[in-house]
């Protein structure tokens, strides 16, 4: 835990974090709203700007619309590949 003051109120945020550990006693810089102290976080890049939840869930998304695009291209319609069937390649000069 890391215990803050403002006045002569005084208050504690979850300083553990995965990939994190602190030492007893050691100073650490916390950020907070000052109209709402009690929501504060440790100021560190993981933990702070970077949380779990946010890095999961954008994984997930990018797994999901990576099957979604693996699955268009994967299928197209009948008109797309008949285009695609009936491709013959210009034949061009070597310097146009």
């Amino acid at each position: 835990m890391a215990f803050y003051s403002i006045g002569i109120h005084q208050y504690r945020v979850e300083a553990h974090y995965p990939l994190i550990a602190y030492q007893p006693g050691q100073k650490v810089t916390v950020i907070f709203e000052s109209a709402h102290p009690t929501k504060a976080k440790v100021y560190r890049f993981w933990g702070y700007w970077i949380l779990w939840e946010e890095l999961i869930g954008s994984i997930v998304a990018l797994i999901v619309l990576f099957q979604v695009a693996v699955s268009i291209t994967n299928n197209p319609s009948a008109g797309s590949l008949k285009e695609q069937l009936a491709y013959q390649p210009e034949k061009k000069t070597k310097y146009d």
